[in-house]
């Protein structure tokens, strides 16, 4: 996985260019997608794929994730959103459609609000702009317990019923233990300093008028975590933006249904941008 300064990223670049020789064709822009917790950016590897239309894709790793060890604590959303915003300007990428699932939505959010001149447009998938509610920080309360106590394969085994829809867990064994690994290549403490900039992220709603730039909200329709509704009125609080509610999906879309993912992802990048 190669690194730009401190953080690790997936890339995958459009036929045609080759930044070793300097080759370039037609690039129609880069693409940014900023994972979940408690994932890391390997999650967005079906994404990738959108290379083939034209898009250079890149997906940062987080602070401290999949063996990111030696990296500083998190404690807050505006540390994720800061590393992103220093990546950015490692691969001297000035303007990108900037998007995230879950947490990943909370900082796209935090980017947008500290350097919106970054964004030509924006994905917000099976996310919210509230912040945690007092009986949400007590749930991260506990969260954090049961990692300290019992390990991350605690937290996956109690996240999993909640991170992927019915379909996906009666149907598909495979992707279940797919996400379950990836979970489970984090630490203790990258855990820990996520959940903490989790439950002490603000509350994003306002700064959703003022956002005018071209924005694709997606959501799963078996989502428990970040229900549809949500969803909607985010939608309806940002101007001309558009949704998209993605059958068969839970909370992470882009793994459950990536290819009716892609070709939403792909028809606003080629409409709206």
């Amino acid at each position: 996985m190669p690194a730009a300064g401190r953080l690790r990223y997936l890339e995958a670049l459009p036929r045609g260019i080759d930044r070793a020789r300097g080759v370039r064709s037609e690039s129609r822009g880069t693409l940014v997608l900023i994972h979940a917790f408690p994932l890391n950016a390997r999650m967005w590897e079906p994404q990738l794929a959108l290379a083939d239309r034209g898009w250079r894709v890149v997906a940062p790793q987080l602070r401290g994730v999949d063996g990111g060890d030696r990296d500083p604590p998190t404690s807050s959303m505006d540390d994720y959103a800061g590393d992103v915003i220093d990546l950015l300007d490692a691969l001297h990428i000035h303007e990108a459609v900037i998007g995230g699932l879950s947490m990943g939505g909370y900082v796209t959010l935090a980017m947008f609000r500290h350097a919106p001149r970054y964004f030509l447009g924006m994905v917000l998938a099976d996310t919210r702009p509230q912040a945690d509610t007092p009986e949400g920080v007590e749930g991260r309360k506990r969260m954090l317990r049961l990692v300290s106590e019992k390990g991350v394969a605690a937290l996956a085994d109690e996240m999993l019923p909640k991170l992927l829809g019915d379909a996906t867990r009666r149907d598909r064994s495979e992707l279940t233990a797919g996400v379950r690994g990836l979970v489970l290549s984090n630490s203790t403490e990258s855990i820990g300093g996520a959940i903490a900039a989790l439950m002490t992220r603000p509350d994003s709603t306002p700064l959703l008028s003022t956002i005018h730039c071209p924005v694709l909200v997606l959501v799963g329709d078996e989502d428990t975590i970040t229900p549809r509704a949500l969803s909607e009125d985010m939608q309806r609080a940002i101007a001309g933006s558009e949704l998209v509610v993605l059958p068969g999906a839970g909370h992470l879309s882009s793994m459950e249904q990536p290819a009716a993912f892609n070709e939403a992802l792909a028809r606003f990048l080629g409409h709206r941008l």
